[in-house]
C-alpha cells in the first residue's frame, strides 16, 4: 500500500516563507511526475507546480518567481519552497505523485497540509 505524507504547513505572515515536504512510502518501483496542488475554501483544487521525472518544473502563473518545486528520488520526496507568500496563497496544499507499482502506474495523493498566510 502506498502512502503520501505532507508536512511543513503553518501560519505565516505575508511576505514570509515556508517549505513543504511530501514523502512517499510503501510498495512501488518507480517515481514519475510529482506535483503540488492547493484548495482554498470555496474554490476548486488547482495545480500549483509539477516536476517531471527528469526534473523539469512547471508552475502556475501566480506563483512563478516565488515558489520552487524540487524532488529527491532517493528519498521518495517532493518539496515546495514558497517565498514572498501572499494572503491568496492560503489553502490546503496536497502533494500528488504518479507511481509505478506491480499493478501499473497510478496517481496517489496525500491528505494535505494547511498553509495560512496572514496579511
Amino acid at each position: 500500500q502506498v502512502q503520501l505524507v505532507e508536512s511543513g504547513g503553518d501560519l505565516v505572515q505575508s511576505g514570509g516563507s515556508l517549505r513543504l515536504s511530501c514523502v512517499a512510502s510503501g510498495s512501488f518501483v518507480g517515481l514519475k511526475t510529482m506535483a503540488w496542488y492547493r484548495q482554498a475554501p470555496g474554490n476548486q483544487r488547482e495545480l500549483v507546480a509539477s516536476i517531471t521525472s527528469g526534473g523539469s518544473p512547471n508552475y502556475r502563473d501566480s506563483v512563478k518567481g516565488r515558489f520552487t518545486i524540487s524532488r529527491d528520488n532517493g528519498k521518495n520526496a517532493v518539496y515546495l519552497q514558497m517565498n514572498s507568500l501572499k494572503s491568496e496563497d492560503t489553502a490546503v496544499y496536497y502533494c500528488s505523485m504518479r507511481l509505478v507499482t506491480a499493478a501499473g502506474s497510478g496517481d496517489y495523493w496525500g491528505k494535505g497540509t494547511l498553509v495560512t498566510v496572514s496579511s
